[in-house]
């Protein structure tokens, strides 16, 4: 099958510093990298090097074609990442010694994507395919609509989180990606307790605890526990375990398994620094994973 996804591609700026910087505090950095990111293309990479085949959808501008030449010297299929008037979405990201990260995020071509240039990606997609999206791009609810209607699989990273955004999605949503506290701030904002939220699936990662699969209508529970690593760098392990858990269960992969997989994949993530360039290959994984029989 084929993975679509609908996201945003940035340039990671970071800055590696002791600590995080405190309010007013001019704190200098021991060092400073250039890279590809963003949730969309850091889900694409992670798609792509798990072993499936992914076509990106997205938009960059003018001044950075060299991100869309990396995104596919990964294996991605970036015939539908146009060229926009704005900049390129960018990140600041800051990273302590103790792996944490604060983020600032410009949007830039991100919310410039056209909904011609998504019926067109779209166009070849068949039932069973499976379409993501993250909520760091425009054109979200129209695009979940298209995909639904050709019967894919729409899995939704709701980050940054809005509750309002979420709402609106929610009914053409099958899998749903939340964290712990986005999870009971979506309980709170619809008066439900989460195990009601009304969406076919929902997948709540709790970072150094795991993540947990629901099965809303039946109330069954699948759960990863998290391999114990020491992190060099948090930032894009949620990324890198949910493309590497898409494109498990692209593969045919029980849903356990492709949890577990994905699991794998994010803690070799966090023991190197940077985003979409730090997501190990597969060969990677499947290695860790036989020489880590049991992450429970």
């Amino acid at each position: 099958m084929t993975v679509f996804n609908l996201g945003s591609i940035n340039v990671d700026l970071f800055y590696r510093v002791p600590h995080l910087p405190l309010p007013g505090e001019t704190l200098p950095a021991t060092s400073h990298e250039t890279g590809l990111g963003g949730k969309g293309a850091n889900q694409s990479v992670a798609v792509a090097k798990a072993g499936s085949r992914v076509h990106h959808i997205g938009m960059i501008g003018p001044d950075n074609d060299w991100v869309r030449g990396r995104m596919a010297d990964y294996g991605i299929d970036v015939s539908h990442v146009g060229t926009g008037e704005a900049r390129t979405g960018h990140a600041i990201i800051i990273v302590d010694d103790a792996g944490e990260n604060a983020i600032v995020t410009f949007a830039g071509a991100n919310y410039g994507q056209s909904l011609a240039g998504i019926e067109g990606a779209l166009a070849r997609a068949v039932p069973g395919d499976i379409f993501m999206m993250q909520n760091e791009v425009s054109l979200k609810a129209e695009a979940a609509r298209l995909a639904r209607e050709k019967r894919l699989f729409v899995v939704y990273s709701a980050a940054p989180f809005k509750p309002e955004v979420v709402s609106e999605l929610l009914p053409h949503v099958d899998l749903l990606v939340l964290n712990e506290i986005e999870a009971s701030q979506l309980a709170d904002s619809l008066a439900l307790p989460v195990a009601d939220i009304p969406v076919p699936h929902l997948l709540i990662t709790r970072g150094a605890k795991g993540a947990v699969w629901r099965d809303q209508a039946s109330g069954k529970k699948t759960e990863v526990a998290a391999f114990p690593v020491n992190p060099v760098d948090t930032t894009g392990a949620g990324d890198c375990f949910i493309g590497y858990t898409v494109a498990g269960l692209d593969q045919g992969q029980p849903r356990d398994a492709a949890l577990r997989l994905g699991a794998a994949a994010a803690a070799l993530k966090v023991t190197r620094p940077g985003t979409a360039d730090a997501i190990p290959d597969r060969a990677e994984v499947d290695t860790y994973l036989l020489r880590t029989p049991s992450n429970s």
